[in-house]
């Protein structure tokens, strides 16, 4: 009995507590973290789809410091912001949003992923936000030279102690003060000893989840990700208790769930499939991917609500909408939210799409407004101008016209027929009328 009691005490997996404001990334398929396409419309967007839980895009340490916190009173949704410190003209600045958050629809999904490369900025910037998500996690996977020039994302693979130094500060100053979760997202190293060695090294401070991209750092995601030493890594995270999340060709939630089973993850991110279709978060049975134009009306309806920033949300618009459709070509030279929604046939967002355009200082005319008002232009030009598009109109002549000689059709500079004299016309000859003869075929 006491053996098969010790047995079945050591066949029980190792978990690490979970805190009280935290989340358990176990069973959960997310949102990964995106530059540009993780800002609060798109999460939104995830999370009405099925998404368990969102990552932010990556943030800076330096940008959180020192940052406002507010909360809109327009929409309650709470955010960050900073008077930018290289405009000459202060009486024209206007504060910049570093970062927004919906605190009733992303209430307990929260995680706010940081780019850092110092234990101290870290937390310093965590203690800005930290009670207003269920975790904060480390970038040290992203290629990209804004995140690697500094020592942060991908980098910090190469400066293993520095990152072991980052986490337990926040583990410490964070997890622990604020009970919240604190995790970290990880890329393959050149080889499979490496890559155990790092993670077996970040398992032990105190972490609730470790995210690995099955991808190295010079690979792109065009390249097919590296699944062969996702076992073992799985396995490291496990035998201390840590959830182990992967990323990496994930495109939709049946296939999340599918490779989660095969490979023993906890969990599964969706990133560039989430970004062109965020319905991909609902399995077949729920219907799987919806039309791109349900999408996009959610999408700028969740723009709209969020006062979103209008550069952000046309950046989306041009993943979201599909390239060889007409709107696509017109979305591209949208200029405000009205826009959008005048292209895209979307009548009932029209009120709220003029109001954020007024909000964020997009009044001016629109581009369909002022097209059309050129087309309305060209008409009244046309009408008041030309005698033709006149007699087509129905409108009364502004002068008279000459008669017409020698009947119907063009007159050929080279063989203009003598005139006939008043006299010499038959009686029964019966002169055409211009307004019949020419207004045929006619488009004003």
């Amino acid at each position: 009995m006491l053996r098969f009691l010790r047995t079945a005490m050591t066949s029980t997996p190792k978990r690490v507590p979970i805190p009280a404001n935290g989340v358990d990334y176990r069973g959960k398929v997310v949102l990964a973290p995106m530059v540009r396409s993780g800002e609060l419309p798109s999460r939104l967007l995830a999370l009405k789809y099925g998404a368990d839980l969102v990552w932010g895009p990556e943030t800076i340490d330096k940008s959180m410091i020192g940052a406002v916190r507010r909360v809109n009173p327009r929409n309650g949704t709470i955010e960050f912001t900073r008077i930018p410190s290289n405009n000459a003209r202060k009486e024209q600045v206007q504060e910049s949003v570093i970062y927004r958050l919906d605190p009733v629809r992303e209430k307990g999904k929260l995680i706010f992923q940081m780019g850092t490369a110092s234990p101290d900025l870290a937390v310093q910037a965590a203690k800005m936000v930290a009670g207003d998500v269920s975790g904060i996690d480390v970038n040290s996977g992203c290629p990209k030279p804004f995140s690697t020039s500094g020592g942060m994302g991908a980098a910090l693979l190469r400066t293993p102690d520095k990152l072991v130094s980052i986490l337990e500060a926040l583990v410490k100053e964070i997890g622990d003060p604020y009970q919240i979760g604190i995790s970290v997202k990880i890329r393959l190293l050149e080889t499979p000893e490496l890559t155990e060695s790092l993670v077996s090294r970040l398992v032990r401070t105190g972490i609730t989840g470790l995210t690995i991209h099955c991808r190295t750092t010079p690979m792109r995601p065009r390249e097919r990700a590296i699944r062969e030493q996702l076992r073992m890594i799985v396995s490291t995270c496990h035998s201390a208790g840590v959830a182990c999340v992967m990323n990496g060709d994930v495109t939709s939630r049946d296939e999340a769930l599918a490779l989660m089973e095969e490979y023993g993850a906890d969990g599964a991110m969706i990133a560039t499939a989430a970004e062109s279709n965020s319905s991909c978060f609902r399995t077949e049975t729920e219907g799987g991917l919806l039309p791109w134009r349900d999408v996009v009306y959610d999408y700028v309806k969740f723009c709209i609500e969020s006062e979103n920033r209008f550069g952000n949300t046309k950046y989306l618009m041009n993943i979201l909408v599909p390239g060889k459709n007409k709107e696509f070509k017109e979305a591209k030279n949208a200029r405000c939210y009205y826009d959008f929604c005048h292209i895209l046939q979307f009548e009932d967002l029209k009120p709220g799409a003029e109001k954020v355009d007024e909000i964020l200082n997009l009044t001016h005319k629109s581009l369909t407004r002022t097209n059309d008002d050129a087309r309305s232009k060209a008409v009244e030009n046309a009408l008041n101008n030309n005698n033709t598009a006149r007699a087509a109109s129905g409108a009364p002549r502004s002068k008279p016209t000459s008669p017409v000689i020698g009947g119907i059709g063009p007159i050929r500079t080279n063989s203009i027929p003598k005139p006939m004299r008043a006299e010499e016309i038959p009686a029964e000859v019966e002169i055409p009328s211009l307004r019949t003869s020419q207004s045929q075929g006619l488009t004003v």
